[in-house]
């Protein structure tokens, strides 16, 4: 059995235990083979189209944690397509930090030409192995570093970076400054040689001192999430076009389609009152997805769908009303109650089991959990916050939707 073959057979097997059955595969490359094994399970949750592809190889564990989701890489597609209509060029693009490929893969669709520029040699070879299975005939490959090929590029549609978030000891970073390449240092360069730029970030970066540190170049802030999880953080920078600041809060189905989109403008709305709603059965309460969340947008949201927050800090809202496309969960309260412990026995009659979320409270998730003796899991959502006039509650709810 050769290498190729053994990977076709055993790929949906527990790599774990194909390893200690090494000795029965005298012929197969043993360590390759896991490795592509491990590889292409992981692609098959994340990268389904590129995982249904025979011939496509992957790289190390490492690169295919890190690499986008077919989700994430679909939407800077179609932020690629509007933007080059927006500026009335589709005609080349380059990613000077190409990785394992997945965001070049769907990116350069958008150009008539693209350049794929990565300073690793070995994920060169792969990416140049990996685009004509994938269809891409349009793509060349570079290995080079990002910062002395940008000197040298032609003017470019699209320039997309995604600047390392680990430092030479493998630490995350979070700060802008901190990311390889230095894309505060390029900035000069990167509006000088393209249309449009697109950073890819971390998640975990303030993305207010992101703008702040971009110097008033930056169009357009995207922050997506997926599953409930925020992936990332996209900055478009440009001096073509002159607009305000817009904020994009995507968070998107697993089939790639935008489940729900909040868009708004920093600063636009005036401070909203904390609730006055006299909280009970029946109340309609609303949770912002992760992307709303990481923008902080609570004004704005709390403005544009008529929803009153439970408090300044709890991030929690509530209405009268169900509100359909409300971007996040929602759900009706059911039972509302202090931390009395003869109020908490009498709502709690009857739930041996909940979903516990703490906003704005004293007590951890665990330390609550235990407090009440209560099992997590079942359709019963126990929210517990305080309210602006400092009094502590739980919010004994089920799903709206």
């Amino acid at each position: 059995m050769t290498t190729a073959e053994f990977i076709r057979e055993y790929r949906e097997r527990d790599i774990r235990q194909l390893a200690l059955q090494a000795n029965r595969f005298p012929d197969v490359d043993m360590p390759y083979a896991l490795d592509q094994i491990q590889g292409w399970q992981i692609a098959r949750r994340k990268l389904p189209k590129w995982a249904a592809c025979d011939g496509v190889i992957f790289p190390p564990h490492l690169s295919m944690e890190q690499c986008s989701s077919e989700p994430t890489a679909q939407y800077k597609l179609n932020l690629a397509m509007e933007w080059a209509e927006r500026v009335g060029h589709a005609s080349r693009m380059t990613d000077l930090t190409g990785g394992f490929g997945v965001d070049f893969s769907f990116t350069s669709c958008a150009f008539a030409a693209a350049t794929y520029v990565e300073r690793n040699e070995q994920l060169c070879h792969i990416v140049e192995h990996n685009l004509p299975l994938l269809g891409l005939n349009n793509a060349t490959v570079v290995c080079a570093d990002a910062a002395e090929y940008l000197s040298t590029v032609e003017p470019q549609t699209m320039l997309f970076l995604d600047p390392a978030r680990r430092d030479e000891h493998g630490a995350k970073t979070v700060m802008l400054a901190d990311c390889t390449p230095d894309v505060v240092q390029l900035l000069p360069k990167l509006l000088e040689k393209s249309r449009f730029t697109m950073l890819k970030l971390s998640p975990m970066l303030d993305w207010h001192k992101a703008v702040d540190d971009l110097q008033g170049t930056v169009r357009e802030v995207h922050i997506v999430s997926v599953g409930g999880e925020c992936k990332e953080l996209l900055l478009v920078l440009s001096t073509v076009v002159e607009s305000e600041l817009k904020v994009y809060c995507a968070d998107l189905s697993t089939d790639s389609d935008t489940s729900s989109l909040f868009v708004y403008t920093p600063g636009s709305s005036a401070p909203v009152a904390n609730s006055t709603f006299n909280i009970q059965q029946s109340t309609f309460l609303h949770e912002p997805n992760a992307s709303i969340m990481k923008a902080g947008c609570f004004d704005e949201l709390a403005a544009a769908y008529g929803v009153s927050p439970v408090s300044r800090n709890s991030h929690l809202f509530l209405s009268d009303e169900p509100i359909e496309d409300f971007p996040g969960r929602s759900f009706v309260v059911e039972r509302v109650t202090t931390m009395n412990k003869g109020e908490l026995r009498k709502a709690l009659v009857g739930i041996e089991k909940a979903n516990i979320a703490t906003r704005n409270f004293p007590l951890t998730v665990a330390e609550l959990r235990k407090r009440l003796k209560i099992k997590d899991g079942g359709d019963v959502y126990i929210f517990a916050t305080t309210t602006a006039e400092g009094e502590h509650l739980l919010l004994i709810s089920r799903k709206y939707r």
